[in-house]
Parts: C-alpha cells; structure tokens; sequence
C-alpha cells in the first residue's frame, strides 16, 4: 500500500489529484472547528470537558461530523444528511415506478437521482438543524453540564433562524466539497469525507483509554486496545474481500461475418454485500426509543425502564436488540439491492448461463438460494464486528463510537482498501509495461 502511494506521488496527474484531495481535506477539518453565529464557544467547551463526546444519544451523528456536532460549528451536521438522503432514495428506487425508470436510464437517470438526492439532503440539513438548535437552547445536548442551558444565550426567532440557514449551508458546502473530491480528486469523495471524520478522533480516543489506565501508567491498556484493534483490522479485510464467484458463460453468436461471445466470466457476490448499511440502520433505529424519552421529560415507567436498558450500549437487552437488527437489516438492504431476476433477464438477452442451470427463472432461483446462503455468514459476521470490539473493550473505557468499534472499523477499512485499489488502478493504466520491457 505504501509503494503504491509512493508511486502515485511520482506520477504528475496522480499527484495533482492526491494533493487537490489533501486541500479538500483541510478545508473541511477547519470547517469542523469554525462555530456558527449564536453559540457561547466558551460553555460548549466547559461541556465538552465534562462529557464524552462519543457517548449519548448523538454519539453516531458526532462520529460522522469528526466531533463537530457537540461543538455546534458550521460542519456540525456532516455529511449525515446527505447519507441519510442517499439511503433513502435507494429505498425509494424499488417502491416508485419513476425512480426506477430513472435508474434504468443509465447516466442521465443517474444525474435526475442525484439531484433528487441534493435536494433531499437540504431538506434535512434544515430538519435536523432545527432539531439541534432546539436541542442545543434547552440544555439537552449536555444535560450534564452547570452551563447547559447557557450554549445559546440569546434564545430570538433571528438568531435561531440564522443558526439553521447555516448549518444547512454548511452541509451544501460539505456535500459540494465530496463531489469535487470524487471529481477531481481521488475515490469517492463522500466516503472519504466519512473516513477523516472518523480518523479525526482516532488519537484522542486512544490517549483517553492511555490516560485512563492504571496498569504501567496506563500502556498496558494502550497496547491492548492496539493488539485488538489490529486483528479486527485484518479480519474486516478478510471478509471484505471474501466472495462467492459465479461462472457465467456466454455462448458463440454470429453477426454478419464476424463471431461474438463465447468468453467466460463470473458473477461476484460478496460475503458482506450489505456493506456498513445495516450497522447505520440499526444504530439509527435504536436512538428512537431514547430519544423519545428524553424530549419527552417523563418520569414513568416506560421512560425509566428505556433509560436504564437502550441508553447504554452494554446492557443485554441492548445487544440483543442491535444484533437482531443488523442481521434483519443485512437481508433487508441485499434484498432491495440485488435483484436475481433482473440479473437472469440481463444473462438472457445476451446469450450468457450459468453451466448447469437453465436460463430465466432457474437462474434467477439459483442466485436467489446462493445469495441467501451467504448472507447469512455475511450479517452474522456483522453483528459480530459491531458487538465483539464494544464488549471486549468495554472495561477500558470504550463504546459503541469507539474508533475501533464495529462501524467505525467498517468504514475505515472499507474506505481505505476501494481508495487504494483505485489508486492502483489508475497506477496500472498509466504504467502498463506490456510484454516487452
């Protein structure tokens, strides 16, 4: 991986693209400190010493904003909105005619849903800005702190309208500055974008569980936490890399003079075809319950009873919920997004069957049964990253959130192995050295 950064930097394009990619980069953590018109910079920060910022109800949220949500700055939204809008167009594509119309379009239906996908991300830049700001003048995004209630002092219609107006356009900013990473840059840029968000607090995290350790000052949890974290790492890799290979065969067809077909190739699925999808529905699904009960300020039993059982990420009932979820949402999500049948229509048309199956509804069925099979390793597997580093590194200090807990260590390896292959991809196009050297 480092040779192919390094030779990445001795290729001029390639170098302009990873630097452009570099300057995107700051440009966004510099946003991620700026705070917005109306927030008191001096009470978030006494909050933030007495809060763990990886904890609580915004935990997630503030993991994919790189800690700025908590510090209510222009970036504090991330690019959550424009996730969420994404996820939710895809949903959308299977339930509305249109949209899969559009999709089957090819680039121009591609370009409509990503407009549409713009859109939907401002209207919920605006709904979830709101929601923090309203959060923010109560004194529930620090329940905790003396100074709370104190984040927002001056509570006008003006100054909360102005809060909102920008962080949704700092949410535009963030989701223009991932198109041009993904333009001009290097990789898909919101993925990136994701990645350093993440990354952001990987040092701090880890000095935490230093600081808070008692065993040689502290260094033997250090070392522990590192040993684990390094072979989640290489499992992740493993199975992210896993996959099932289907051979499709194409026969001989005649056009004119000239023959086509009758090449070999394969269908790849994936063990984990899901990707990090199920973990962020689940995750998500779970902070209802709590939220409700926190803005809904009662003391009965319904409220107590989710507070002390979904609030804390090591309660029982709150792994056995989240585990059931994910694999639940596994299926869910590799259901709408593979379609056997479709697959066997497209083999048909063009000439092309799996040895041993018939062409149409035996092929679709086949790839319904294989798909299924693996799916199951592939969610359990999930469940199991998502839950196995939170309970094993529970008595150091770590959470859910934890830089390497189950989503955040999906997305960094999931990011960095697509990045480096296309790095090496376009290393290769531009350095082919053919059969004579």
């Amino acid at each position: 991986m480092l040779t192919a950064f390094a030779r990445a930097f001795k290729t001029p394009d390639l170098r302009k693209k990873l630097l452009f990619t570099l300057g995107i980069i700051v440009v966004y953590r510099l946003g991620a400190h700026i705070p917005i018109p109306g927030v008191s910079y001096e009470n978030v920060q006494i909050c933030l010493d007495q809060a763990n910022q990886n904890s609580g109800l915004f935990g997630l949220v503030n993991m994919f904003s790189g800690g700025a949500l908590l510090q209510i700055t222009i970036f504090a939204l991330g690019i959550m909105p424009y996730i969420t809008a994404s996820i939710i167009l895809q949903l959308l594509t299977v339930v509305i005619p249109r949209l899969e119309a559009l999709k089957k379009e090819g680039q121009a239906g591609t370009a409509k849903i990503t407009q549409y996908t713009r859109y939907l991300t401002v209207a919920l830049a605006v709904l979830q800005g709101t929601g923090l700001v309203a959060t923010a003048r109560s004194g529930a995004l620090f329940s905790q702190c003396a100074v709370g209630t104190q984040i927002v002092p001056d509570q006008s219609i003006f100054v909360t309208i102005t809060m909102v107006l920008t962080m949704t356009a700092g949410t535009a900013v963030v989701m223009w500055l991932g198109e041009l990473i993904t333009d001009r840059g290097i990789g898909n840029g919101m993925s990136i974008l994701m990645f350093i968000s993440i990354a952001a607090g990987f040092v701090g995290a880890l000095w935490a569980i230093k600081e808070q350790g008692k065993l040689a000052d502290g260094w033997i949890e250090f070392a522990i936490v590192i040993a684990v974290g390094l072979a989640m790492v290489g499992l992740v890799v493993f199975v992210e890399q896993a996959q099932r290979r289907i051979p499709v065969q194409y026969a001989k067809r005649m056009i004119g003079r000239r023959s086509y077909g009758g090449t070999s190739t394969y269908i790849p699925l994936k063990v984990n075809q899901a990707g990090i999808i199920p973990v962020i529905f689940a995750s998500s699904l779970l902070y209802i319950p709590a939220l409700v009960a926190q803005f809904s300020g009662s003391d009965s039993g319904w409220a107590r009873w989710i507070e002390a059982h979904f609030v804390k990420g090591d309660h029982p009932y709150y792994i056995a919920t989240y585990f059931v979820l994910i694999v639940f949402f596994a299926f869910f999500y590799v259901a709408i997004s593979f379609n056997p049948e479709e697959v066997a229509d497209n083999m048909k048309k063009y000439g092309g069957f799996i040895p041993g199956i018939r062409a149409g509804r035996p092929t679709a069925e086949y790839l319904s049964y294989v798909l299924n099979r693996i799916t199951w390793p592939g969610s359990l597997y999930l469940g199991l990253i998502a839950l196995v580093p939170t309970m094993a590194l529970a008595p150091l200090g770590a959470n859910q959130n934890f830089p390497f807990g189950g989503t955040s260590i999906l997305i960094i390896v999931g990011v960095g192995l697509e990045t480096v292959k296309q790095i090496e991809s376009q290393l290769q196009q531009r350095n082919y050295e053919g059969f004579l050297r």
